[in-house]
């Protein structure tokens, strides 16, 4: 599945930044290639039978009332192998949901908090003592810094209406609502700058609610907390 899942990474259309970014891109893929094969399967036989069945000099067009079964098995056979698929379908997108949605990692390196507005990002991080909701902590408006590699739970919170807090390189996508704390997690995988987007209409500047993420490694990332920590600053 992993390796499937690099498919989008490899031709070049958008980078694998996250531990289940290839989760994703796999059941796209599987999504994509057992509906592409049954409508060009569909397609072809459509046409099939439309020159078969015409209208020939001497003959009438043929007129198939569905009555006859030996024609619908057309219909039943092919009904009853798009079921089967679409089980599969269905098991791969509840295993991918599950681990992703449900199956929240413990033990976090970091938990970071997430605030949505109109029409800015919020970025609450912990400082130097590592932990949340202390007078250490950094805010940023519209950058999120993280380190490459550590696991990260993030609190997605929204201050009006609804945000939908979206990076594409990690296929993170995730509704903020209002008066809710929705617990999420990312562990990064790559190194650099990267898009932070607003996927839900939230009013007239939604299209410029955007924002970065600037995933680093350990030793600039460490600069970066000591360089902007309250508590170090005022010494």
């Amino acid at each position: 599945m992993e390796r499937v899942g690099h498919f989008f990474d490899d031709i070049g259309l958008i980078r694998i930044g996250s531990s289940y970014a290839a989760d994703i891109d796999f059941l796209i893929i599987l999504v994509l290639v057992v509906v592409g094969v049954w409508f060009l399967a569909a397609e072809f036989v459509f046409m099939y039978f439309i020159v078969k069945f015409r209208e020939k000099p001497g003959r009438r067009a043929d007129y198939i009332d569905g009555t006859n079964k030996r024609h619908k098995r057309w219909i039943t056979y092919p009904h009853l192998a798009v079921l089967v698929f679409d089980v599969l379908i269905v098991v791969v997108s509840f295993k991918v949901w599950h681990k992703i949605k449900i199956d929240l990692p413990e033990n976090p390196d970091a938990v970071i908090r997430v605030i949505g507005q109109q029409w800015a990002w919020t970025f609450q991080h912990p400082g130097a003592d590592a932990e949340l909701d202390t007078p250490d902590d950094i805010f940023t408006i519209d950058e999120l810094h993280v380190e490459n590699g550590k696991l990260y739970h993030f609190k997605l919170e929204a201050l009006d209406v609804l945000h939908s807090f979206s990076v594409p390189v990690w296929r993170i996508k995730q509704d903020a609502i209002p008066g809710r704390s929705i617990t999420g997690w990312f562990q990064p995988t790559m190194i650099g700058e990267f898009d932070v987007q607003c996927t839900e209409i939230c009013g007239f500047g939604h299209g410029v609610m955007a924002g970065k993420v600037m995933v680093e490694d350990p030793a600039t990332h460490s600069a970066w907390i000591e360089a902007n920590t309250p508590a170090l600053l005022a010494e």
